[in-house]
């Protein structure tokens, strides 16, 4: 744990998505937060997912790795629910607002696209707003 400029403690990312996430990412960056999320056509697919996987292959799985400069978005194996990159899908800029995110399943925009990431990584989101100066 860290603690930030608000005096809050932040959770550090797991340490499987940092060493994953790294070797798609420029030389030298130091990766803040990390969460996996997927996005699918409809929240009735998640739903659907979630509760039985009859989906998971229409549905796109995704690590965010979040640096000082960058927010970077891999798209990751399905089987692995995100957990494993692929390739990078994306960069957006620092400054954009992640969260807030609420709820078991929290939903936010990335890459124009709806969403979820699980309760567990909610605190990365609000530890990366924090850092950029977005928390509310």
């Amino acid at each position: 744990m860290t603690t930030g400029e608000s005096g809050r403690r932040d959770a550090q990312p797991r340490p499987d998505l940092v060493r994953r996430s790294a070797p798609f990412l420029p030389a030298g960056s130091e990766i803040r937060q990390a969460f996996i999320c997927q996005s699918a056509p409809n929240f009735w697919f998640f739903v659907v997912t979630y509760l039985t996987g009859l989906t998971i292959f229409r549905n796109t799985y995704r690590c965010v790795a979040v640096t000082r400069d960058a927010i970077y978005v891999l798209e990751s194996s399905k089987l692995s629910g995100g957990a494993s990159p692929r390739r990078l899908a994306g960069t957006m800029p620092r400054h954009t607002r992640l969260g807030p995110v609420t709820g078991r399943w929290g939903q936010l925009q990335i890459l124009g696209e709806r969403h979820w990431v699980h309760r567990r990584f909610h605190d990365q989101i609000a530890a990366a707003d924090r850092e950029a100066g977005l928390a509310r």
